[in-house]
């Protein structure tokens, strides 16, 4: 399924490298690898709803946010989910 009208995008599950959680006290955030080849088209894709993102292959709990494009390097994903939105 495209992310966009005239993206595909497709990775192998095992080619996705999730970092550990870490928090600031109001958020929990993590940051996914992709594969460095795909950094144009995530790049062009944009910030990803949950649907999109679930589609490209990205696997976690519900509540992340991809909030944040890392211009240097747009292979890799930044989320975070609110503190508050954790079950402990």
């Amino acid at each position: 399924m495209p992310l966009n009208p005239g993206i595909d995008i497709r990775v192998k599950l095992e080619d996705i490298h999730y970092s550990e959680k870490y928090t600031d006290g109001l958020y929990e955030y993590r940051h996914i690898h992709c594969p460095k080849d795909l950094g144009k088209s995530l790049k062009e894709v944009g910030l990803m709803s949950e649907k999109q993102w679930r589609a490209f292959g990205i696997q976690q709990s519900v509540g992340w946010e991809h909030f944040m494009i890392h211009e240097p390097e747009p292979h890799i994903l930044l989320f975070r989910r609110k503190l508050s939105d954790v079950k402990l």
